[in-house]
C-alpha cells in the first residue's frame, strides 16, 4: 500500500512538515522526484532543519527512508544534509537507502545550469542553478551517471568522459567557471555516499509492498511546476504529479491508495512565470510578511496572491487527489475579507479550465468573496495553523 503526499500549487506548500506529521503512521518514506532545488522545512527539538534531498521521515525512529530513482542527487548537498541529520543522533546507515538508478549531479551540471540561465537574457525561467535541469537532460539524453555507477572501478573514467561533453557545451556558451573546489568536494562526498545503503530501488519497494509495509511517497515542488502539466516553460524538469510516483519509485499504479494534496490557504510562487492571482500591492506584501514567504532553498522572496481554485481544481484532477491538507490558514486570520479566484477570464469569456500557455493568454482572475473551501470537491482533512508539527488540526 502506497500513499502519496504532493504539492498542489507552485511548491512551498509545507509538504515537509506534513510528511513529518504523517510519517509516524508509515514504515517507509520515499522521495520520488526532484533534487536539491527543493527545500522541506521541519522543526526538530524546536530547531529549524531544511531537507533538500533526504526524505522528511528521517527523524522518526524505525522508519526507512528511500531516495528513489526519479530524484537527481547532488552528493555534496547530501553529505551536508547527512552531517546535519546525524547531529541530532540519527543513524543514517540504518534508515537511509538510495536507489542505484538515481542520477548524479556533477559539478559541470551546475556550471551548465548557470550558463544556460545567463544565455536566456531577459527570458530567464528562475532556475535555482543547482544543476537540476542539465542532469535530467543527461538522463533523457542517455548520457548521465547514476549512483550505482559509483561502485564501478572505472567510475572516474566515465566521469571524465561526461565532463568533457559538458565542457564542449560550456565552450559553446563561452562560459568559464572554476570548478576545482566543487570537484574536490564532489569526490569527497562520493566516498561518503558509497558508505551508505545503495539498493535496487524498485525491488526494494516491491519487497516492502509484499511484506505489507505502509509506504508514503513524498513529492517535491508542486503540480503547477510539473514538466508536462505546469506553467511551461516556467516549470521544473521532472513529473511532480502522482504519475511521477510510478516512474520515480518503480511502483505499479494499482498499489497507490490515497493521494494527499497540500495547498496553502493562499498562493505563492518563487522565480519567474505566470501567476494569475499575484498581488503586487500592500496585500501581497502583508501575505509575504505574515507568512514568512522566503524560499527555503534560495532565500528569495516569494510572490504572493489569493488562492486560485481554477489551478487547484486542475491539480486535484491531474493527481486524483483523495484528501487535502490546507496549510498556513493562520496567515489569513488578520484579513477581514478573503478573495478567491473561481474562474479565469480570457478574451472576455469566463472559463474554469487551465489554458495551454498562460504567458500568451494572460488570464484575468475572477474573484468571489466567500468563507467556505468546498469549491474544489475534495474534503479538507487537515489544517495547519502554525509551523510546528503539533499545530496540525484534523477536521472531523
Amino acid at each position: 500500500m502506497v500513499d502519496v503526499i504532493l504539492g498542489l500549487q507552485w511548491g512551498d506548500e509545507g509538504k515537509g512538515k506534513i510528511v513529518d506529521f504523517f510519517a509516524k503512521d508509515y514504515d517507509v518514506v520515499a522521495r520520488f522526484q526532484g533534487g536539491p532545488n527543493a527545500g522541506h522545512t521541519l522543526y526538530v527539538n524546536d530547531k529549524k532543519v531544511v531537507l533538500h534531498q533526504i526524505p522528511s521521515g528521517v527523524f522518526h525512529q524505525g522508519i526507512i527512508n528511500l531516495i528513489g530513482n526519479g530524484v537527481v542527487l547532488d552528493p555534496i548537498t547530501l553529505k551536508k544534509e547527512c552531517d546535519t541529520v546525524a547531529s541530532f543522533g540519527v543513524d543514517l546507515k540504518k534508515n537511509l537507502f538510495i536507489a542505484e538508478r538515481t542520477h548524479l549531479i556533477i559539478p559541470t551540471h551546475r556550471a551548465l545550469d548557470k550558463a544556460a540561465e545567463l544565455a536566456k537574457g531577459n527570458e530567464k525561467i528562475g532556475s535555482t542553478l543547482k544543476g537540476i535541469g542539465p542532469t535530467y537532460m543527461d538522463k533523457t539524453g542517455r548520457n548521465g551517471l547514476r549512483v550505482g555507477d559509483l561502485l564501478d572501478k572505472d567510475f572516474k573514467s566515465h566521469y571524465n568522459k561526461l565532463k568533457a561533453k559538458h565542457q564542449q557545451l560550456l565552450d559553446n556558451y563561452n562560459f568559464q567557471e572554476d570548478i576545482a573546489d566543487w570537484e574536490n568536494d564532489f569526490f569527497e562526498a562520493v566516498e561518503f555516499l558509497k558508505q551508505l545503503n545503495i539498493v535496487n530501488g524498485e525491488y526494494f519497494i516491491d519487497e516492502k509492498i509484499k511484506e505489507g509495509k505502509r509506504i508514503l511517497a513524498e513529492g517535491a515542488q508542486g503540480t503547477m511546476l510539473d514538466v508536462d502539466f505546469g506553467t511551461f516553460p516556467f516549470v521544473t524538469s521532472s513529473n511532480t504529479t502522482t504519475a511521477g510516483v510510478c516512474s520515480g519509485l518503480g511502483v505499479a499504479p494499482q498499489h497507490i491508495r490515497d493521494v494527499i494534496g497540500i495547498t496553502k490557504a493562499y498562493c505563492t510562487r518563487v522565480g519567474s512565470g505566470p501567476f494569475p492571482t499575484e498581488l503586487e500591492d500592500e496585500t501581497g506584501e502583508e501575505l509575504r510578511k505574515l507568512g514568512s514567504e522566503f524560499g527555503a532553498t534560495t532565500g528569495r522572496p516569494r510572490r504572493c496572491g489569493w488562492i486560485d481554485l481554477v489551478a487547484l481544481n486542475f491539480a486535484c484532477m491531474i493527481n486524483g487527489v483523495t484528501k487535502i491538507v490546507m496549510t498556513k490558514a493562520d496567515v489569513l486570520d488578520t484579513f477581514k475579507e478573503l478573495q478567491v479566484c473561481t474562474d479565469y477570464n480570457i478574451d472576455g469569456k469566463n472559463t474554469r479550465q487551465m489554458p495551454l500557455q498562460m504567458g500568451r493568454t494572460k488570464p484575468v482572475p475572477v474573484y468571489k468573496s466567500f468563507p467556505g473551501w468546498t469549491y474544489i470537491g475534495v474534503n479538507v482533512h487537515y489544517i495547519s495553523n502554525g509551523p510546528g508539527r503539533e499545530q496540525i488540526i484534523e477536521v472531523k
